[in-house]
């Protein structure tokens, strides 16, 4: 992908502060952090997202996710962490490259999530949950 900015991470022509790599993903801090420490783990392998990613690549990098969150929390002291993962542009995702984050949280930081609740309508949860099963 020529236009990638991650590929172009992981081919060197963009610097990183990297902080882990092995033969299948890498990890960097994010230039933009949430908070300090701040951390992406993202394949090697160019996909677009968790929906074109395959399994043992995914696999492999949850296992380094969680690997580098034990670290990143003891490193900063952060009192829990986030492990976000943003797909398509509704949701969030703007660099079109499959990337986890690694959120340290601080009690009192101000990141907020969740925001916005809802509850079930009477039978809608039986309902969408049929409608999941369908595509399994």
């Amino acid at each position: 992908m020529n236009d990638c900015l991650f590929c172009k991470i992981i081919a060197g022509e963009i610097p990183a502060q990297k902080v882990y790599e092995d033969d299948t993903v890498i990890a960097f801090l994010d230039i933009h952090p949430v908070n300090i420490g701040h951390t992406l783990v993202i394949p090697k392998e160019h996909s677009v997202n968790l929906y074109d990613t395959p399994d043992e690549t995914l696999a492999h990098t949850m296992v380094i996710v969680k690997k580098l969150s034990v670290a990143v929390k003891e490193a900063t002291g952060a009192d829990g962490i986030n492990i976000e993962m943003n797909n398509e542009p509704v949701a969030g995702q703007i660099i079109f490259h499959t990337h986890l984050h690694i959120v340290p949280r601080f009690s009192g930081d101000g990141f907020t999530h969740w925001h916005g609740a809802r509850d079930y309508r009477d039978g809608e949860a039986v309902e969408v949950s049929h409608k999941i099963k369908m595509y399994l």
